[in-house]
């Protein structure tokens, strides 16, 4: 065969950019990235641009995040730390889901999806970098977490957001014997982000009802389910029944996790860093330091202190 004969190969996807400085400012705030952050990522955009290295660094894993946009159930590509130990890396990790957005905003109108649904998703890179603040670091605590927002993965409609999955491989058998068969949306909760009251719950489920069927009209979605320490029944007799975590629960039924498939029954690995790390931002502090200004937090620290400990149950809603 001739070289001319030879079949063509497909350009490769334009490489996104980083805005330039005049507009930076104006994209991080877009993505409600907490004003105190703008100079120091102002600064990694100046070492991005002086050092070579750093910037092939850089775009390598642009493309391969750019590539990823619009599929599911693709691995991450970066972990969770991804360039925080790089010399000169600090900030990068923003400055990676900056240069994806426009591309993220792209996909979401070809989708059809609402301006406001992509706002409040795409804001999580915001919300994400305070929470790194209040857990006591600097810049992302978790890059890998919002490859699913970039990607189209996870969308945040009102007080909860909702990941696409189907299982798959290893998981399946247990999702399957769980009731979890087939497409199923993953309920995560993100952080402040106001009550988890019952009817901001109702809301954020009627949306995910409409919204999925008309934007993924080829993923039949039948249920949800979550893997949470909100979840642990021990809550239940600790809190009040009829506060809002009490009745968060009363919504799903037991499901078995893949990753722990004695669930059902009490676990043997405890996760008390869970709720630690979410309700007090420090899973290192002595537990007679943590503060117990709400009825939660003594809760969750007279149970550790009296021997208990706290785990991450399933649990499945259906949609229909």
């Amino acid at each position: 065969m001739q070289l001319s004969q030879l079949p063509k190969l497909p350009e490769p996807p334009e490489l996104p950019e980083l805005p330039s400085d005049e507009d930076l400012v104006e994209a991080l705030l877009g993505l409600a990235v907490p004003f105190e952050e703008v100079n120091g990522l102002l600064s990694a955009r100046t070492r991005l641009d002086r050092d070579r290295g750093l910037r092939t660094f850089f775009e390598e894993m642009l493309r391969t995040q750019a590539e990823a946009v619009g599929t599911l159930g693709r691995p991450a590509g970066l972990d969770r730390d991804w360039a925080a130990w790089t010399a000169g890396g600090e900030g990068l990790a923003t400055l990676l889901f900056v240069a994806l957005a426009p591309l993220a905003r792209a996909h979401h109108r070809a989708l059809g999806i609402p301006a406001e649904v992509t706002g409040s998703t795409l804001a999580d890179l915001g919300r994400q970098l305070a929470v790194s603040r209040w857990r006591g670091r600097t810049g992302l605590g978790n890059a890998r977490w919002l490859t699913l927002h970039f990607r189209g993965e996870l969308f945040q409609l009102g007080r909860l957001q909702f990941q696409r999955t189907r299982p798959t491989g290893a998981d399946a058998p247990a999702a399957r014997a769980g009731g979890a068969d087939g497409w199923s949306l993953q309920l995560h909760i993100p952080d402040h982000c106001g009550p988890l009251s019952p009817a901001a719950c109702d809301r954020a489920l009627d949306r995910a009802r409409a919204f999925f069927p008309r934007h993924f009209p080829g993923e039949p979605y039948r249920s949800c389910h979550i893997f949470s320490w909100l979840l642990d029944p021990q809550l239940a007799d600790r809190l009040p029944a009829e506060s809002n975590i009490v009745r968060f629960q009363r919504r799903f039924s037991p499901l078995e996790r893949p990753d722990l498939p004695n669930l059902p029954d009490l676990p043997s690995a405890p996760e008390d860093s869970n709720p630690l790390k979410f309700v007090f931002g420090d899973i290192e502090r002595p537990l007679e330091s943590l503060p117990r200004d709400t009825v939660l937090q003594r809760a969750l620290v007279d149970h550790l202190r009296a021997g208990g400990h706290w785990y991450v149950r399933g649990g499945r809603l259906p949609l229909e």
